[in-house]
């Protein structure tokens, strides 16, 4: 009984897999009908499958198998052709067979009446006959299929290449009989090695009569079979937990090593690190699987989802060897296939609405898969309609999912991750695909808890896409070990991009304040600052001489994360953390360190999101072009009574506050002594034709713009301003209104009318040399 129980349990992971892979190719088979070698295939796996099925005494899924078969040998023999209706009652047939697996799962016997084989196999023998099959007798075939059977085009008796109904061939041939369910059970009860006249039956004959330029003969498959072996996925598990401990036991004797004098310990201590990396890596790679299992289904997804919505679809998918644990793997399965459903329903239009609009009639859905930064990158696009920002804040302020003076505060890239909030919808009626307001949330926070995050980019009219973002193993991961206090934290390498330690004139020089934040100026771009300190404790960062920044990268953001002490990289084993901490963004778990302390690990993400720091902010803008494709960078001013204006950030050399008592005057102009040299001022109000209110405080904004001219301060100008507002990056789209001496016209930044400062008229207004 054990015997039998370990053959049907490998008969069904077998199966299993063979189904995932049965989808895609019926779908595709469908899509490219002459493909003999896709044809060869499925043949073949339904083959093995009733083989199997009948040695083990699986009638009802044996007698199911069994005229699928023989309606795929006519396909294959040429005799018939790939039809709609065809193509669902295979689909009809894979469905039924795994569902009779999962009976046979949980009862060790296919006899559970709950899953009725006989409406399919009536359906295929109606088509093996030439006859229009009862649309109410098929799952799929009544739903999809009975409409479509009242065209000729698709009837089921001109998909055979026979000649039609008065030659007496299409009769049922005797071999399309059913088999009486009795047989199996006639023939004496065979003993475990019995299941091997299977293999000749598939490998001599089924194999010959196939197409001979198919690549899998029967010595590949063999050694495939040699080269491999089934492992419980429990022990993996145990396996994966094991070397955790023995690296957090390495690195612990390791540390204890470096302290000693015992040469021989030093050098053990070092063999084991060693002999620990390799097997680490070893037993990872076992948990390592490729995302295309994933995707496997997601053909059959698409095909069934385009039929049922009117769509037209082309699936394209790219890098599904990918991999990443097993576990992730699992936990990412539901978010993507919601995803993609979501790309169908509200992305990709019909085709009648993309004729009108000058598109292709059918649509493109692409997934694609990659590795970047220690993470695996989930792309999900499509060429629809994509996401129209205003429609999204108006639905949120309808159903008050932000207040309007949210919305006014928020850059298009926060409109769009709006659709993550709780019981947000655009549908218009609920249906049993979406329009509850549930789904994307859930997507966001299954894939967070997993370490990973989502985020939507669309452009009106041209699609979306959404990057999904998880990393490789939860188990053991690289990183770097800082210092804050008297404690340790530990960062994921995978967020870390470089260290940078400032200190002396240059800290004076490179770090400034912009909107009350302050920010590096590193290699000509802007990166803004986040005290490490500051975020733990919430108060003000200490000053020093010097500071070491980590610059960090999380998604679109980086910023840089001010930290006291820097120790080193290493591995180290995630542990989760305890419910009272779970709350906290800025923690993703916690590690034991060489000396058996604990240090928590920082969440870079939640870090981001708790300092204020955005995509837009921390955006790595070239100062030098201030230009990102068809974006321009502009500093967005305050410069009279609420009014706003903005400058071209590649003008901007820096940014800087003088106390109001160092202004003087030289003749008719203002000036401040500035760098040993002095720099001539120009109230920005003033130039462009509005109120100066700037003598409210006793601290004066100044914008330093160099103008290469010869003037004392090294060819500089300081723009007076009330204050700096925002850095943004946007595609500008000019206007005539409000067009004068020093404005070349204004723009919508930020949903605000701001007027475009032409800094060259305003310096030649002022009289200041160029």
């Amino acid at each position: 009984m054990d015997d039998d129980a370990e053959i049907i349990a490998e008969f069904l992971v077998e199966s299993h897999e063979n189904l995932d892979q049965l989808d895609r190719d019926l779908v595709e088979l469908e899509q490219q009908p002459d493909s003999r070698e896709r044809l060869s295939s499925i043949f073949r796996t339904i083959h093995t499958i009733k083989g199997t099925s009948g040695f083990l005494a699986f009638n009802r899924l044996e007698q199911l198998t069994h005229v699928g078969e023989t309606l795929l040998s006519r396909l294959r023999d040429g005799e018939a052709v790939m039809t709609p209706v065809i193509a669902e009652a295979l689909l009809s047939m894979v469905d039924t067979v795994r569902a009779l697996l999962d009976v046979i799962e949980r009862t060790s016997s296919d006899t559970d009446p709950a899953v009725d084989v006989a409406p399919v196999v009536a359906v295929i023998e109606d088509l093996l006959a030439g006859r229009e099959p009862e649309p109410s007798t098929g799952t799929l075939v009544a739903s999809e299929a009975g409409g479509a059977a009242e065209e000729p085009v698709v009837s089921p008796a001109d998909s055979f290449a026979a000649p039609p109904a008065p030659e007496p061939e299409p009769e049922p041939e005797p071999e399309l009989a059913l088999e009486p369910a009795p047989e199996p059970a006639s023939e004496p009860t065979p003993e475990p090695e019995a299941a091997a006249p299977a293999e000749p039956e598939w490998d001599g004959v089924e194999r010959r009569a196939s197409d001979p330029a198919e690549p899998w003969d029967g010595v590949e498959r063999r050694t495939r079979v040699e080269s491999s072996v089934r492992v419980d996925v429990d022990l993996l598990d145990d396996l994966v937990d094991l070397v955790g401990e023995l690296v957090l036991t390495r690195n612990q004797l390791i540390q204890r090593s470096l302290a000693s004098d015992d040469l021989e310990l030093v050098r053990a201590s070092q063999r084991l690190d060693l002999v620990a990396s390799e097997l680490q890596e070893s037993v990872m790679k076992t948990r390592m699987q490729p995302i295309g299992q994933v995707w496997s289904k997601m053909p059959r997804v698409v095909r069934d989802l385009s039929h049922q919505l009117g769509r037209e679809v082309e699936l394209v998918m790219e890098g599904h060897e990918t991999e990443l644990d097993r576990s992730l793997l699992e936990a990412v399965k539901d978010p993507l296939t919601h995803l993609v459903r979501n790309s169908l329903d509200h992305g990709i239009e019909p085709p009648d609405v993309r004729a009108a609009a000058g598109k292709p009639t059918k649509g493109t859905l692409s997934l694609r898969a990659y590795h970047e930064s220690g993470q695996v990158v989930v792309e999900i696009a499509d060429d629809g309609k994509g996401i129209d920002p205003e429609r999204i804040a108006a639905v949120a302020l309808e159903r008050g999912v932000v207040t309007r003076d949210q919305l006014s505060r928020m850059d298009g890239r926060e409109v769009l991750g709006l659709i993550f909030r709780p019981g947000f919808s655009t549908a218009a009626a609920v249906s049993n695909i979406s329009g509850r307001g549930v789904g994307m949330d859930v997507v966001r926070t299954n894939i967070e808890r997993i370490g990973g995050s989502v985020d939507v980019s669309s452009e009106p009219g041209r699609g979306t896409t959404t990057r999904v973002r998880i990393p490789l193993t939860l188990a053991i991961i690289p990183a770097l070990v800082v210092g804050e206090g008297s404690e340790r934290y530990a960062i994921p390498q995978a967020n870390l991009v470089e260290l940078v330690r400032i200190e002396g004139d240059d800290l004076q020089r490179d770090v400034e304040d912009l909107a009350g934040a302050p920010v590096l100026r590193l290699r000509g771009k802007l990166l803004p600052l986040v005290s490490l300190a500051g975020v733990l404790s919430g108060e003000p960062a200490p000053s020093g001489e010097a500071i070491t920044v980590v610059v960090l990268q999380s998604d679109d953001v980086r910023f840089g994360l001010c930290v006291s002490t820097v120790h080193d990289t290493q591995e180290i084993v995630v542990k989760p953390i305890g419910r009272q901490l779970k709350g906290l963004a800025m923690y993703a778990g916690a590690t034991i360190m060489g000396d058996g302390r604990v240090a928590l690990i920082l969440d870079v993400a939640g870090i981001a999101a708790t300092s204020g720091v955005g995509a837009t902010q921390a955006e790595a803008v070239d100062l030098r072009t201030g230009v990102a494709d068809d974006r321009t960078a502009l500093l967005v001013l305050e410069v009279a009574d609420g009014r706003r204006a903005a400058l071209p950030l590649a003008a901007v050399a820096r940014l800087e506050e003088f106390e109001r008592e160092r202004i003087e005057r030289s003749g008719t102009a203002e000036v401040v002594q500035y760098r040993d040299g002095i720099l001539p001022l120009v109230r920005l109000a003033t130039a462009i034709g509005l109120p100066d209110t700037s003598d409210r405080s006793d601290q004066v904004s100044v914008v330093v713009h160099e103008t290469g001219g010869g003037n004392g301060a090294g060819g500089a100008v300081g723009i007076v301003i009330d204050r700096v507002l925002d850095v943004v990056e946007v595609a500008v789209s000019a206007s005539e209104v409000g067009r004068r001496t020093g404005v070349t016209g204004s723009a919508v930044v930020q949903d605000r009318v701001t007027d475009l400062v032409d800094l060259d008229a305003v310096v030649a207004r002022s009289g200041v040399p160029a």
